[in-house]
């Protein structure tokens, strides 16, 4: 790694930094300027309870007190502290086991999202103009112009209400099979275009038309030269791929009840459980940022002529 690149890396990581302290700042300031309280909703709650329960988790403290502790606690400690309705359960025990379940979801539709959209922009460029690429193209077009709560309720209805081969609760056996396929077609269908688009690019190249005049096996000039550098656009794509699934997954997971980060996130908003809805705005923060810094990386990986700057 030369100094370009790691200067280009710590400067990112100092931009990240500022990035996630900025969704904190604003985060904890528009959670609190909207009225009403985590424990103004609790029945047969009276105001001395009230007043107790605040006293006991700080929130009877003047707002920007608690804003320096809680800033503190997550930067010395990464201490989100405990949630107010999961009662007697830390922040980042509830944020640890529904990453189990969002993280499996989401890496199994980034796989097969970037696998099946490489093929399918391949075919359709190597079959331009001819019904395969048409098809293709209609197909990835709806995928795109359709949002993923939309596509999960439609898979939800046809899978598990009509046909019912499918579970709808994500918690059961196979139930993570729907979530999957709906987070999956946007970005398929979006690497499926890129892909298309890029290998048109490339297969008019100069390089591409020698390589033909050389008599280089057509296999070979479509793997070992038109495939590889069409990719460069997917790998720049990745970290926001990866961004958008985990971000998609907030509304996926409510949908087909999965008990994944996104599920927690939801709840924890409509239950005002604070702790809860800053820990998971901050971890998904992170995520997003570190993505986009792994995408920067791996487009240099792919292509050496590019400079990180």
């Amino acid at each position: 790694m030369n100094t370009k690149t790691l200067m280009y890396i710590v400067k990112r990581l100092i931009l990240a930094a500022v990035t996630v302290w900025v969704v904190i700042t604003v985060t904890f300031f528009v959670m609190h300027a909207v009225p009403g309280g985590p424990f103004i909703g609790e029945k047969a709650v009276t105001e001395t309870v009230r007043k107790a329960m605040e006293a006991k988790y700080g929130l009877d403290k003047p707002l920007m007190t608690q804003y320096f502790t809680y800033l503190g606690d997550v930067i010395t400690r990464f201490d989100f502290g405990p949630s107010l309705k999961s009662r007697g359960r830390q922040v980042i025990d509830i944020i640890a086991d529904g990453m189990k379940t969002s993280v499996k979801l989401g890496l199994i539709a980034a796989f097969i999202a970037l696998i099946v959209g490489i093929v399918l922009g391949s075919v359709a460029a190597l079959r331009r103009n001819r019904i395969i690429d048409r098809v293709i193209m209609v197909i990835t077009t709806a995928f795109v112009s359709m949002p993923s709560f939309i596509m999960g309720s439609l898979l939800l209805a046809l899978f598990a209400v009509k046909l019912k081969i499918l579970p709808a609760n994500g918690a059961a056996q196979g139930g993570l099979i729907l979530p999957i396929i709906t987070l999956s077609l946007y970005p398929m269908a979006y690497i499926t275009r890129l892909t298309r688009s890029s290998m048109l690019d490339v297969l008019g190249q100069d390089y591409i038309r020698t390589a033909k005049a050389k008599g280089v096996s057509r296999m070979r000039i479509i793997f070992g030269h038109a495939l590889k550098n069409s990719l460069i656009p997917v790998i720049t794509y990745f970290g926001p791929m990866l961004a958008y699934i985990v971000t998609g997954s907030l509304v996926v997971e409510q949908i087909f009840a999965v008990p994944g980060i996104g599920r927690a996130f939801v709840n924890s908003i409509t239950g005002r459980d604070y702790p809860l809805i800053m820990g998971t705005t901050i971890v998904l923060a992170i995520l997003i940022v570190v993505m986009n810094l792994i995408g920067d990386i791996l487009y240099k990986v792919a292509d050496p002529r590019i400079t990180l700057e």
